[in-house]
C-alpha cells in the first residue's frame, strides 16, 4: 500500500529531479529580478514559489526512501522541525524591525554554517551508499564543508554582536594576526591531508577532523573580529558568501543537486556583492578580509574634536528654505532607519513635490549597515522608484540643486574621502557640499561608524539641525 502511494521510486527520482530544476530556474529569476526596485516583489515571489517547490519535492524523495512504518516517523519529525522553524521565523518576521535586518541576516547566516557543520558531522558517522562509492573524494566533501560551515558559523556570530553593538565596532588587532590566519589555514590543510589519507573512523581521522573543526572556529571569531565597523555591509555581504558555498558543500555531502545549484548561487552572488560594495568604499576586498579598518566613534582617535564652527538652524528656517528651492535631494543613511524616519521622509517629499519642487534621494552603496538598506526603507514608505537614485547616477548633478537634506547619513557623505591620508582617503562619497545649501539631521556632533571626524559639518553652506531625525522631519512638514 505505502510503495502505491509513493509512487514507483524511478517515477518518484525522475519528478523530484524535474521539481529540483523547476526551483533553481525560479531561483536563478529571483535573483535577476531583485537587482531593480521594479521587479524586486516579482523576485521575491520567484524564490518563496521555488523553495516551497523545493520542500515538497525533498519531503517526498524523502518520504519515498523509507521502508514500512518509518514513512509515518520520518514525516512526523520533518513536520515537527518545519513547525518548529515555521514558528521561530514567524516571531521574528514579526518583531524585527527594518533597522534590525542587518544583525538578523548575520544570526541567519550563522544557522546555514552551524547547518553544514552537522550535516558533515552527519555524513562521515553514517555514509549512504553514494558516499562509500566516491571514497577519498567524500571525505574531501566533509572536511571542506565543515571548515567552510564553522568558519560562516561564528564569523556570523561576531558580525551580529557587532552590528547589533553587544560588543564594540572597534578591529580587534592581535599581534601578527594575518599570520595567526594563514597558519590556520595552512595546519588545515595538513590536517585535510591526514584526514582523508587515514582509514575512516579510525583515532586518528577523528582527531584531525575535531582539531580542523576547532580551529576553523577560532578563524570565523577572528577573521570577523578584526574587521572594524566601517567594513561591516561588506561584511554581511562576504558571509552571505560564505553561507552559500557551505549550503553548496552540503549539497554535495547530502547527493542534493539543488543544494549545490543554491548554494553556489548564493556563494557567487555574494562574492559579486562583496566586490562592489569594496568598489564603493574604494577597498580591496583582501584588505578587508585582512581587517583593520573602521572602529567605533568611541575608539577613533580625535574622532570628536571639532574643526571649526558649525550654524545651527531650526525647522522653520528649514522648512522656509525648501519652500523657495527648486531642486531637493535627501541623502538617507543609518540614522533615518534608526528614528524610523522614512515615512515622515516620504511625506515630506510629497509635499514638496505638491509645491513643485524637483526632489531625488541619492543612495550610497553602502548607506546603512546593509546593501540596499536605505532602498527598502524608502520603498516601504512608498516613495516613488524613479526618484531614487544611485550615488553615481547622482553625484554629477550636486552643483545644480539647490538643497541637500542629510538625512542620519556622515562617512557616506565625507570630504575626508578626498583628503590624503584620511583613513577613508579614496572611499567614493556623495559630493553634498557641491551644493547650494546643505542641512545635516544628525542627534550630536559624534562620528559615523567608520569613526572619522566629518568636515563637511564646518562648512560654509552646511547647516546642522540637530535632534531626532523623525521629529525633526515631522516639525518640517508642520512648518511647510
Amino acid at each position: 500500500m505505502t510503495d502505491m502511494l509513493l509512487f514507483d521510486g524511478g517515477l518518484l527520482t525522475r519528478a523530484t529531479t524535474l521539481a529540483y530544476l523547476a526551483a533553481g530556474l525560479l531561483f536563478i529569476l529571483a535573483l535577476a529580478s531583485l537587482s531593480k526596485h521594479e521587479t524586486a516583489k516579482r523576485g521575491n515571489t520567484f524564490g518563496a514559489v521555488g523553495m516551497f517547490i523545493a520542500l515538497v519535492a525533498t519531503i517526498a524523495l524523502a518520504l519515498g526512501s523509507e521502508p514500512g512504518q518509518g514513512v509515518l516517523v520520518t514525516f512526523l519529525l520533518i513536520a515537527l522541525a518545519m513547525g518548529i522553524g515555521g514558528a521561530i521565523g514567524t516571531v521574528l518576521a514579526k518583531r524585527v524591525e527594518m533597522t534590525g535586518m542587518p544583525e538578523l541576516i548575520a544570526m541567519l547566516h550563522s544557522f546555514v554554517g552551524l547547518a553544514a557543520v552537522l550535516v558533515g558531522f552527519n555524513s562521515y558517522i553514517a555514509p549512504d551508499a553514494t558516499a562509500h562509492a566516491l571514497g577519498t573524494f567524500h571525505l574531501g566533501e566533509i572536511f571542506l564543508g565543515i571548515f567552510i560551515g564553522a568558519v560562516t558559523f561564528t564569523g556570523s556570530i561576531v558580525a551580529y554582536l557587532k552590528l547589533s553593538a553587544k560588543i564594540s565596532g572597534k578591529p580587534l588587532t592581535l599581534p601578527a594576526r594575518n599570520w595567526l590566519n594563514l597558519a590556520a589555514l595552512l595546519v588545515s590543510l595538513v590536517l585535510m591531508v591526514v584526514f582523508m589519507r587515514t582509514e575512516e573512523g579510525s583515532v586518528i581521522s577523528w582527531v584531525a577532523l575535531l582539531a580542523m573543526t576547532v580551529i576553523a572556529l577560532l578563524l570565523g571569531l577572528h577573521l570577523v573580529a578584526a574587521i572594524g565597523g566601517g567594513d561591516m555591509p561588506v561584511v554581511v555581504s562576504m558571509l552571505n558568501s560564505y553561507s552559500g558555498w557551505a549550503a553548496a558543500a552540503a549539497g554535495f555531502m547530502l547527493n542534493n543537486d539543488l543544494l549545490i545549484i543554491t548554494g553556489a548561487l548564493v556563494g557567487s552572488s555574494g562574492a559579486y556583492l562583496s566586490w562592489i560594495m569594496c568598489k564603493a568604499m574604494n577597498r580591496a576586498f583582501v584588505s578587508v578580509i585582512l581587517g583593520g579598518f573602521g572602529s567605533d566613534s568611541s575608539a577613533a582617535a580625535g574622532g570628536d574634536e571639532e574643526e571649526g564652527t558649525i550654524d545651527e538652524v531650526d525647522a522653520a528656517a528649514v522648512a522656509a528654505l525648501l519652500s523657495e528651492a527648486r531642486r531637493v535631494v535627501i541623502t538617507p543613511g543609518y540614522g533615518m532607519a534608526v528614528a524610523q524616519a522614512q515615512y515622515p521622509v516620504a511625506t515630506l517629499t510629497e509635499k514638496l513635490r505638491e509645491k513643485g519642487v524637483e526632489v531625488q534621494f541619492g543612495i550610497h552603496p553602502v548607506a546603512g549597515r546593509l546593501p540596499g538598506h536605505m532602498n527598502v526603507l524608502l520603498a516601504e514608505a512608498k516613495v516613488p522608484y524613479d526618484i531614487v537614485l544611485e550615488m553615481d547616477e547622482i553625484n554629477d548633478d550636486f552643483p545644480e540643486v539647490d538643497v541637500v537634506l542629510v538625512i542620519g547619513a556622515n562617512d557616506t557623505v565625507n570630504p575626508a574621502a578626498e583628503e590624503p591620508g584620511s583613513p577613508i582617503a579614496g572611499m567614493p562619497v556623495l559630493t553634498v557640499w557641491e551644493s547650494g545649501k546643505v542641512i545635516v539631521f544628525k542627534r550630536s556632533m559624534a562620528t559615523g561608524y567608520a569613526g572619522v571626524q566629518n568636515p563637511l559639518f564646518f562648512k560654509e553652506n552646511t547647516s546642522m539641525l540637530f535632534g531626532d531625525a523623525k521629529g525633526s522631519v515631522e516639525a518640517i512638514i508642520q512648518a511647510l
